[in-house]
């Protein structure tokens, strides 16, 4: 029997097929869509997060906590810190032991030229058993879980500093940049006193001088802080106990040179004129110091200093040396502090070596860390001094001006006494953080005024020496 299909039928099936490959096309075109849609969220969020992680680090990314008490604090400390705080690009806290005086506090609340006070936690549940010390070690040495537990967001580095050191910020942004703030780090320096780090230890990071510990170090750190603290209530500061913490995490200290405890008392220029090939991080101990330029107050000495770092931070107090064949002269320039006229040849070397201006912090610890050399006990043996006086610059260089420190000495024809004003010109430094630093070289160049000397200061040429030329 033959039978044949119907038309309504032939017509059903046509709409059923039709119906089905639309619907096929329409959910293929619904998952390419939702993929293509997911894939480029994928790759933004890849995208953002990259360049969150390789954006260049700045001072939006460092918090700072800064151990003080309400008795300082109110003094001059508030002053010094001033002098670095930046408002707008700087976060964190000064701890302190309990609410200032109302009408103290309010003046810090409305200041804005100073980081806000935080009021540390309770530390009466942890021993102390130093003979003589100051159980406030203890509530400093927590700023640094203290800090931490602010949680603030884009956090890459934690700083920690007394009220009394003096960062320069820029600096410590470059050196902080040349370290992966994704992994563990525990950055500052020891003291300059020998006995010092016998006594504490060389790995340790002296507090006053400032230390860095990259974020991720730094969240493990506060979850065992306190715990690790209980077994050491027989230590005598709080650096001891953020080092002896550390230590016990694995980490060792990453030694920069730009920090400085200054662990010395009256005149610091034989440090300062003699600084390391790095950026000047931090400074300390002010107090106990005389003032690093001549008649001045310490804050207007301060001041001074950073009229030159707000000009060219990276090459302050950087040294460069140079000589004067006509007269055999050597002429050691530390740039936006001092230039140094020696009447005679000395060799490279020893003009790097610090010249003992200062006394030790206590008596009888006179072993340094570094190099140094006596200085001559009369002062007319001595290099003839030139102290900042003035800056300017402009788009092709910065000229900065030394005005001669008098000392009342006789001289002659050839003395470089007879100078009485230096003018330093120089490019505004960029260090390249992925190579070792270079010193500078300088050349003395002719002359265009009486009574004047004028020095370039230039990159050295790739075999180029410094030395005395015949």
């Amino acid at each position: 029997m033959l039978f044949v299909q119907s038309p309504t039928k032939n017509k059903s099936s046509r709409l059923i097929n039709v119906i089905i490959i639309s619907s096929s096309i329409c959910i293929i075109y619904l998952l390419v869509t939702l993929f293509l849609s997911c894939s480029s969220k994928i790759i933004d969020a890849y995208s953002s997060s990259t360049e969150d992680v390789y954006a260049p680090t700045s001072l939006e990314h460092i918090v700072f906590g800064i151990a003080s008490n309400k008795n300082s604090w109110n003094k001059r400390r508030k002053d010094y810190v001033k002098l670095w705080w930046k408002p707008r690009q700087m976060r964190g806290c000064v701890f302190l032991e309990s609410p200032p005086l109302d009408d103290e506090h309010a003046n810090n609340v409305t200041d804005t030229s100073l980081p806000p006070v935080c009021i540390s936690e309770d530390t009466s549940r942890f021993r102390y058993t130093y003979r003589h010390g100051l159980r406030s070690a203890i509530r400093v040495a927590r700023v640094v879980s203290e800090t931490v537990a602010l949680n603030h967001t884009d956090v890459r580095w934690f700083v920690f500093g007394d009220d009394d050191t003096i960062f320069f910020p820029d600096n410590l942004v470059k050196t902080l940049s040349k370290y992966d703030h994704g992994l563990w780090y525990y950055i500052g320096t020891h003291s300059e006193i020998f006995q010092q780090n016998m006594f504490f230890g060389f790995e340790m990071a002296f507090g006053g001088a400032g230390f860095a510990i990259s974020y991720p170090l730094a969240k493990v750190l506060a979850k065992v802080f306190d715990s690790c603290i209980e077994r050491y209530p027989h230590l005598y500061g709080s650096d001891s106990r953020v080092y002896s913490c550390l230590a016990e995490l694995g980490v060792g200290l990453t030694h920069e040179p730009g920090f400085h405890q200054v662990d010395v008392r009256g005149d610091l220029f034989g440090l300062l004129a003699a600084h390391p090939v790095a950026p000047l991080v931090s400074l300390h101990h002010l107090d106990h110091l005389d003032p690093i330029f001549p008649n001045m107050t310490t804050t207007e000495a301060l001041e001074h200093l950073f009229e030159a770092a707000n000009v060219d931070s990276q090459r302050i107090l950087q040294q460069s040396i140079c000589y004067d064949r006509w007269f055999s002269w050597t002429i050691s320039v530390s740039w936006g502090y001092a230039v140094q006229i020696f009447p005679n040849h000395v060799f490279l070397p020893d003009i790097l070596h610090v010249q003992q201006t200062f006394r030790p912090w206590k008596k009888g610890s006179g072993a340094y860390t570094f190099n140094s050399r006596a200085l001559h006990p009369d002062p007319c043996r001595r290099p003839t001094i030139f102290f900042l006086d003035s800056i300017s610059s402009n788009r092709d260089r910065i000229e900065s001006n030394y005005k001669k420190s008098f000392v009342n000495c006789s001289n002659d024809m050839a003395s470089p006494r007879k100078v009485q004003e230096i003018r330093v010109f120089s490019q505004k430094l960029d260090l390249d953080i992925k190579q070792a630093p270079r010193r500078h070289c300088c050349d003395v160049l002719p002359s265009s005024a009486g009574g004047v000397m004028e020095i370039g200061i230039r990159e050295c040429k790739d075999e180029e020496l410094i030395y005395m030329h015949p």
